[in-house]
């Protein structure tokens, strides 16, 4: 979880009202998986990434699809310090990217992310290629299969 506190400011001759000076004043709490759903949108948003989870976090996935509840968070974990964030993120890749160019621009989507959004400094992100996804394998919905033998 991530706490801001503002300090009340300065008393003086500024002429600011006192709705001023309380919308100054306060402490803004981002919740731990909030993180991980801006985490989870900036690495769904990089061309190459097919899909995030591990194969049964990607079924569970498919069902919640299936009722219109997507989960933001899937593949994602965080730990969220003071400051920093550190992010681990579990991805499928299209067939055929470079597996390193995609974890690069996940990589830094996460970073820009955490820096722009949450306001907090990045101490590492680590992304597992998990699996590659191949267009061919979409195809293959009729469910018949030629028989091997006779």
């Amino acid at each position: 979880m991530v706490s801001h506190d503002r300090d009340p400011p300065p008393s003086g001759g500024g002429g600011q009202g006192a709705a001023a000076q309380a919308a100054a004043l306060g402490k803004t709490t981002i919740e731990d998986g909030v993180v991980a759903k801006i985490a989870g949108i900036a690495a769904r948003e990089v061309s190459g990434v097919y899909a995030l989870g591990g194969g049964a976090a990607r079924m569970v996935g498919a069902i919640r699809d299936a009722l219109n509840t997507t989960d933001l968070t899937q593949g994602i974990s965080v730990e969220v310090g003071e400051t920093q964030v550190a992010v681990d993120v579990t991805i499928v890749a299209d067939y055929p990217v470079s597996l390193q160019k995609v974890a690069d621009d996940v990589r830094s989507a996460i970073v820009r992310a955490m820096v722009e959004l949450v306001g907090m400094e990045v101490a590492e992100v680590n992304v597992t290629v998990n699996d590659v996804h191949i267009p061919a394998d979409d195809e293959d919905g009729d469910g018949q299969q030629e028989a091997r033998v006779q």
